[in-house]
């Protein structure tokens, strides 16, 4: 089990600062959650390659519908170069709240499913060197520009890791994960209603994934939760047994805290080893 933290607040400078000292801390890695407008995650994320050595950073995560997928691509690559292959995309329709249809963003979730899914496409295309894409929302084509100025080549091989938001056990949800490199879980009833992530489920997840998917090598599941500072026992408990239904990633997460003395706090504790 590798062992993240996602940072709960819009503040780049201490950002970075959190980012250093849960590099420290023993943390693997460190991510942020991308606003509709606000603090850039990307940006934010490029300054902390550039101050840290080893923890793998990330958003936490990007609703690919409302962005455009070469645009995505290039900040990908460029900061793969930056981190020297340290970077990870986690991506998800998106929460829908006010924002989105305020400033005039597609809220239609079967549309941003489609778009969800070209503009993965897409992305993983440029990387291999394919410009060549028709789809319902987006077309490209080869550009003369290219063959005078490359885009650069990818530090991590075969491509940079991708996460997806998928909903269990919604087969069609589950299946666009299968094609890349891991799975957000999240679980959703039949009526549509969110449930609480079970090591149970993950298990369940865990033994679809071995069934439906050629080869698990390299697949992670991921798992957003909380720990109790001051009781690194107590925090093992709560991880292992996710671990031990094929868990692969816990996500530390504070999204409630007021101030972030607390996730200063629970960062200098170090994850649950």
């Amino acid at each position: 089990m590798k062992y993240g933290f996602v940072f709960p607040k819009s503040d780049v400078k201490k950002g970075i600062e959190y980012a250093q000292v849960a590099e420290k801390s023993g943390w693997d890695g460190f991510f942020v959650w991308e606003s509709l407008y606000g603090v850039d995650a990307w940006i934010t994320l490029t300054a902390i390659a550039c101050k840290t050595e080893r923890i793998r950073i990330g958003t936490m995560i990007t609703p690919l519908s409302r962005m455009r997928p070469w645009k995505v691509a290039s900040e990908l690559v460029t900061l793969d170069t930056i981190s020297n292959g340290r970077v990870t995309l986690s991506v998800a329709l998106g929460a829908i709240d006010t924002g989105f249809a305020e400033f005039g963003e597609e809220i239609e979730r079967k549309i941003r499913a489609e778009l969800l899914d070209e503009g993965l496409e897409i992305i993983t295309n440029l990387w291999e060197g394919n410009f060549e894409y028709n789809g319902k929302h987006y077309q490209t084509r080869k550009s003369a520009f290219f063959e005078r100025h490359p885009p650069p080549s990818l530090v991590q091989h075969p491509r940079i890791p991708i996460w997806v938001v998928a909903a269990w056990p919604w087969k069609k949800s589950m299946a666009r994960s299968l094609k890349y490199d891991g799975i957000l879980p999240v679980i959703m009833s039949k009526k549509g209603k969110f449930e609480e992530i079970t090591p149970e489920y993950i298990q369940q997840i865990s033994n679809f994934i071995e069934k439906e998917r050629p080869t698990t090598n390299g697949f992670d599941i991921v798992i957003e939760g909380t720990t109790p500072s001051n009781d690194l026992s107590k925090a093992k408990d709560i991880v292992r047994p996710f671990e031990e239904a094929g868990g692969t990633w816990w996500i530390e997460s504070m999204w409630e805290v007021d101030t972030l003395d607390p996730v200063m706090k629970r960062l200098e504790e170090g994850p649950p080893k």
